[in-house]
């Protein structure tokens, strides 16, 4: 992780396919193109991949949850169960749609806890939207469960994760829809891009119109096209899907370069024994992005994190402070400030989210880091940094 390490000829005769034909569209000018349908294609391959029954290419991660609300009939008052530690996206989609984020507890697998979804529960729940983070699965199969009970749509953010599966299952799959990011840093890139995958035919239709001005896209005439919903602009260029098509050809290299990576870290970690490790639903399942691990308290995960710094040990993430992905510090979010006025804030009984009181989260984030996993790494480069660590390691045992 991220994409762009690995780029190379593929990616550049891809996107020069594209200039050939002048056709940057995504939609019509059949002829002038010459073949070349590189979000079609694009999303044909995602949908093998995940053994998804139907896929939808879009501008961004944010897009696509944005596209996958709507399509699933979330609406204004209706509420969502999200969990605190996510990309600040996840809730901004909510709220653009007019609905209401709930946050509910995560747990060891810094996914939200199925066993905490009950206490948040209202009339008005309509949806629950577990992320997958930092490359590996939520306990997605008990969410399932929970939701299928409860009758409430499950809609898994699955931006973070794309080549993480739970018991050889795609993430994506568990739920009415699921979404991806192929943003400039994701495991593969369009440069920007996001995904929706589903097997529901209804809501991909509907997806797929509403991503594109309501268009039905039927015939081969878009003058003459259908407009059975209104929707937004949401569509991706031909040029970033012509990126993201030779990308995601390397996923399974990706995958294996990242899993060798973590594991030589990871084994050379567990001689700490004041160190734990995120909890994993299903350990060869784990897309390997990152490696999160816990500290005894607070003040020894800080101390770590920033001897791990100092040490030149980078791509080292603190969480509990970090200004996007952490409730903790989404002030913007806490006194409810928007560019506009949106449908949920006329609601009186929304959230305050200043109030906002997650003990279990804070006290699971607070002690945990999480340190990317690089593609790019030389043997030399992984042996020097696994040294590096293992003497922050050491030197924070004999404190």
């Amino acid at each position: 992780m991220p994409g762009f390490e690995i780029f190379g000829d593929e990616e550049r005769n891809s996107v020069l396919e594209v200039l050939e034909t002048g056709v940057l569209f995504r939609y019509g000018f059949d002829q002038a193109r010459k073949g070349r349908w590189k979000a079609k294609t694009f999303e044909a391959e995602l949908a093998k991949r995940t053994g998804a029954d139907y896929a939808l290419l879009c501008s961004s991660g944010t897009a696509a949850l944005s596209i996958t609300l709507a399509a699933c009939g979330i609406g204004a008052g209706d509420e969502v169960i999200v969990p605190p530690f996510t990309f600040i996206a996840t809730v901004e989609s909510v709220l653009n749609a007019g609905a209401v984020p709930v946050f509910s507890e995560i747990d060891e697998t810094l996914c939200l806890d199925p066993d905490k979804l009950e206490s948040v529960l209202t009339p008005r729940t309509k949806a629950v939207l577990p992320v997958h983070i930092c490359g590996a699965t939520a306990r997605i199969d008990e969410i399932r469960d929970f939701c299928e009970k409860k009758g409430l749509m499950l809609i898994e953010d699955a931006c973070q994760s794309l080549g993480a599966s739970f018991k050889g299952k795609a993430v994506g799959t568990f739920g009415h829809a699921g979404c991806f990011s192929f943003d400039a840093v994701k495991t593969v890139t369009c440069g920007e891009g996001g995904g929706v995958i589903t097997n529901d035919e209804s809501i991909y239709l509907k997806a797929d119109a509403y991503a594109d001005h309501g268009h039905d896209h039927k015939g081969n005439d878009r003058g003459l096209e259908g407009h059975a919903i209104l929707g937004a602009n949401f569509r991706i260029s031909e040029l970033n899907a012509a990126v993201g098509c030779a990308q995601l050809k390397k996923l399974d290299f990706i995958l294996e370069k990242q899993r060798k990576h973590k594991k030589a870290i990871r084994e050379a970690m567990t001689q700490f024994s004041e160190i734990t490790f995120r909890r994993l639903p299903d350990a060869e399942g784990d897309s390997a992005t990152f490696l999160s691990f816990f500290l005894p308290d607070e003040s020894k995960a800080r101390a770590v994190s920033e001897a791990l710094a100092k040490a030149g040990v980078d791509g080292c993430f603190y969480w509990y402070d970090n200004n996007w992905h952490y409730l903790r510090q989404w002030d913007h979010l806490r006194r409810f400030q928007a560019g506009a006025k949106l449908p949920v804030q006329l609601f009186d009984n929304c959230p305050d989210y200043s109030r906002t009181n997650l003990p279990k989260s804070d006290s699971i984030i607070c002690r945990t880091i999480s340190m990317q996993i690089k593609l790019s790494w030389t043997e030399q480069q992984l042996s020097q940094r696994i040294e590096k660590i293992e003497k922050v390691l050491r030197n924070f045992r004999h404190e």
